[in-house]
């Protein structure tokens, strides 16, 4: 696999986004968050879903010069409209708003509604956690599988992230609803590899290991089956009440993904009780996670991230891992 310099794989995105009408500084963040998402190994959502946002930027579908607005507030919890804005623009201002909040309050709370895919969550924890603040985010999606105990697909697979801050490497929660999300499923199938374990269901009703057989029947397997179910619905629930916006089974009224609610949380846990104090407690878990024996030798037990941290290490020292696929359509953009 073709590997290019991070610097140089930031520079060709930017071009591409500025020649397809977005303008800076959204077109350098978009960029930077694109291809960090590249570098980190997060291939589902890095160049994977580039030809994608630009042909979404060429739809019309949303406002490539929009700001969000503040709509509502109550002390440390804030309401905002993303305007149908570009959503990893909204989705980092909404973060970075909260970690405003979060150092006024100690908490923040944004609920940001009439915005678009936000591409990577872990991304905006990753945000908090460099402010030195516990980061939590998620958002709700158009239906994408079914709730539990029926094969109608009737709820979002809404992704929840929770980042820790850590000098050594942040501890980084960032999951679907979902065994494996769609996006992964689809670079699993074109790379013709099966899911590690049963990830859903084929079009005959069997549990599967193949994700071509699962995007086909949009059966995805849940994680903890019905738990899983019920924190997505729960979500959903949150992500509009707070934000003010819509639910999953309103946005699957459009037809297509489009003005969802999302909610961005940050804990100033640094002034609360020093970075010395957050740094030392951390650092204490991760070494005692580290001290259980693997069941697979050469594969000791990872704290979460920490598979992200060794891939983004290994990019920047031997560049950034690119799909010949991937090239051919950057090139063609």
């Amino acid at each position: 696999m073709p590997r290019l310099p991070f610097s140089d794989l930031v520079s060709e995105l930017h071009r591409v986004l500025v020649r397809h009408g977005l303008a800076d500084p959204r077109a350098a963040l978009v960029a930077r968050l694109f291809a960090e998402n590249q570098r980190d190994g997060v291939f589902s959502h890095g160049l994977n879903r580039f030809p994608g946002f630009v042909a979404l930027l060429k739809s019309g579908r949303l406002d490539p010069t929009a700001d969000p607005v503040r709509v509502g507030g109550l002390g440390a919890l804030e309401k905002w409209d993303g305007r149908m804005g570009v959503g990893l623009w909204n989705a980092h201002f909404a973060m970075g708003r909260a970690v405003e909040l979060a150092r006024l309050h100690g908490i923040g709370c944004v609920g940001l509604r009439n915005t678009n895919h936000w591409m990577r969550g872990g991304a905006y924890g990753l945000q908090a956690a460099d402010a030195g603040c516990i980061g939590i985010c998620w958002t709700n999606t158009i239906p994408l599988m079914p709730p539990w105990g029926s094969a109608d697909v009737a709820i979002g697979n809404n992704p929840m992230i929770i980042a820790v801050p850590r000098p050594d490497g942040h501890l980084l929660l960032d999951m679907a609803m979902s065994q494996f999300a769609n996006g992964k499923l689809e670079v699993l199938k074109r790379q013709g590899r099966e899911t590690p374990i049963a990830g859903g269901f084929d079009r005959e009703g069997k549990l599967t290991r193949d994700p071509g057989e699962i995007l086909a029947s949009r059966r995805p397997l849940p994680i903890g089956h019905w738990k899983g179910s019920a924190l997505a619905v729960v979500l959903d629930a949150a992500a509009a009440l707070v934000s003010g916006g819509q639910a999953s089974h309103q946005i699957a009224q459009q037809g297509t993904e489009y003005a969802v609610s999302q909610v961005f949380i940050a804990i100033n846990v640094t002034a609360l009780a020093g970075a010395g104090e957050i740094e030392a407690a951390v650092n204490a878990l991760v070494d005692h996670l580290h001290t259980a024996a693997p069941l697979v030798a050469g594969e000791p037990v990872r704290y979460p991230g920490e598979g992200m941290l060794r891939v983004r290490r290994e990019s920047e020292q031997l560049g950034v891992s690119v799909e010949e696929r991937q090239l051919t359509e950057l090139r063609d953009l």
